[in-house]
């Protein structure tokens, strides 16, 4: 077993040890058969399939059609002795370069802990797109999946990866434990990535990272160790509804301060409920109010009857809620309250993870409801499914003798999150990556109906960004939710921006200009992008 004292070594040896094994090369037969030949697996104790690689045609919008390789397969995590410790499931999407050009290679990783790669790639930016309801999500629909019209493989390749616990990944010896935590899981992806960089001859390819939920708390730390340990530069970061300081979102029960970061989302679910599409405009005054005049009431505690009153007079109609209920809860809303008061006539409940959507509440007329999310809980079967038939019938990588991850409630369980006396942040490390390179561009992005990973929050925390990154740091907000990409406006504006960051870093790149900053429309640079949605 390896000790999370000998695992930092184990996983750079996955960038500099073993021989990749030789991909199973299958192209699509007239018939839909997959000729195969077998190949080499490498450190003895392998479980996955050999790589396969299939080719695709995929249209894009604007009407080209774009030929793509995808190889779905794993790569090994062994140690110095050449002993298999892990096998990392991924899919890699590649399309061939213009002549005498790179084409960018970007790697997708979700959060949790616990989540595996497939919301990022059949979700929001891989060739095909599992279509979901945008009011209501059901576990029993269909899985086909669709061209995705908001797919960045127009203007990057794309690699999708599992973390130890997630897809088909998994520990040689059956405990993924010593992979659970901040700085081990860290090391391990960015091995990884250095390892496929290495094995596909992509160190000259722009190099860009897209993290989602604690996936974008994990692209600072991994953009960190592949510059300082590794010796690989990332061009770009995309952080998607991402945790950046955890003791901004998991404050102790008497800091009001959570209550602050989740007004202005609360406040444009009351938007969207009216017939509304929420603007940075239009919630200018929620953000106004809920840093200052709000804020301070708060501090003044339940027991002072004049700021509760105050409060609730304000709040109530900013949020949308009655006004007996703001009062009675002090103008403290939980989100759980807020879950199931929002649409409580109709006896249906709200997604804590996207306001819009929801779902029956199992319990209308109890005093107190236990209920599942009804866009987190109800995306596990489609996409579970949908990924394994992906795997299967469109990859031609089956793998049926391992259980396949979608969100695994044992990696969030047994995550280690340090010993230190504070929460975990990870704009110390944004910052400093930032500041070590002069090129590197920042994207974050959130929803604005999100109560898990609220936008304010992030606003509020690039704020505190010294002026060194000024036009290469930017926040984007969209209509929707933590997964705002499942309603067809805002996947489309995330694609026109993500691909606008994209050009900009590989310019920077190219030209070697790291001292002149891209055209900003804003003196702060983290507002421009969202006053464009």
């Amino acid at each position: 077993m390896v000790t999370p004292t000998r695992f930092a070594r184990a996983a750079l040896a996955l960038s500099l040890t073993v021989a990749a094994p030789l991909p199973v090369r299958a192209q699509d037969a007239p018939h839909g058969q997959a000729e195969a030949r077998p190949a080499p697996r490498g450190p003895e104790g392998r479980r996955l399939p050999p790589d396969s690689t299939t080719k695709h045609s995929l249209p894009l919008p604007d009407g080209r059609t774009l030929a793509v390789t995808a190889t779905a397969g794993s790569l090994p995590l062994v140690d110095e002795a050449g002993k298999l410790q892990a096998e990392i499931a991924y899919v890699a999407y590649t399309v061939a370069p213009e002549a005498g050009r790179e084409r960018p290679v970007t790697f997708a990783v979700n959060g949790g802990p616990g989540a595996a790669s497939a919301y990022l790639n059949i979700g929001a930016i891989g060739p095909w797109r599992l279509p979901v309801g945008t009011a209501s999500i059901s576990p029993s629909q269909p899985v086909a999946l669709t061209p995705n019209d908001g797919t960045w493989l127009g203007f990057t390749d794309l690699v999708f990866i599992d973390p130890v616990g997630t897809g088909y990944s998994r520990a040689a010896d059956g405990n993924g434990k010593a992979y659970w935590s901040i700085e081990s899981d860290a090391s391990t992806l960015a091995a990884v990535i250095a390892r496929y960089l290495r094995v596909n001859d992509r160190m000259a390819s722009p190099k860009f990272f897209v993290g989602e939920s604690y996936g974008g708390f994990r692209g600072p730390l991994i953009a960190e160790k592949l510059q300082e340990d590794v010796g690989v530069g990332l061009s770009g970061l995309v952080l998607l509804s991402p945790v950046l300081d955890f003791g901004w979102l998991e404050t102790p029960r008497a800091n009001p301060w959570g209550y602050v970061l989740k007004l202005p989302s609360l406040a444009a679910g009351a938007l969207e409920r009216t017939g509304q599409v929420p603007t940075p405009a239009l919630l200018a005054d929620a953000e106004s109010y809920a840093s200052g005049p709000y804020f301070a009431d708060l501090l003044k505690g339940p027991s002072d009857a004049q700021a509760v009153a105050r409060m609730t007079d304000r709040v109530a109609p900013l949020v949308g809620l009655d006004a007996a209920l703001v009062r009675a809860q002090a103008a403290r809303l939980t989100t759980r309250s807020v879950q199931r008061e929002v649409d409580r006539a109709d006896g249906r409940v709200t997604s804590a993870y996207d306001t819009g959507i929801t779902g029956w509440d199992p319990n209308p007329d109890a005093a107190q409801s236990s209920f599942e999310d009804p866009q987190l809980t109800a995306l596990q079967a489609p996409l579970t499914s949908a990924m394994i038939d992906l795997y299967a019938r469109t990859l031609k990588w089956p793998v049926p003798n391992v259980r396949y991850e979608l969100l695994n409630s044992a990696v969030n369980r047994g995550w280690s999150w340090g010993s230190g006396r504070q929460a975990p942040e990870v704009l110390s490390n944004l910052k400093g990556a930032l500041a070590l390179d002069g090129r590197l561009r920042v994207l974050v992005v959130h929803g604005f109906t999100d109560l898990v990973t609220p936008y304010y929050a992030s606003k509020l925390l690039l704020a505190q960004v010294p002026a060194y990154a000024a036009g290469r740091l930017s926040l984007a907000v969209y209509p929707g939710g933590h997964m705002f990409y499942t309603r067809p406006d805002s996947r489309a504006a995330f694609r026109t921006d993500v691909e606008r960051l994209f050009s900009e870093a590989v310019k920077a790149r190219d030209v070697g200009s790291s001292e002149a900053p891209s055209q900003a429309p804003s003196q702060v640079p983290w507002q421009a992008p969202a006053e464009r949605h």
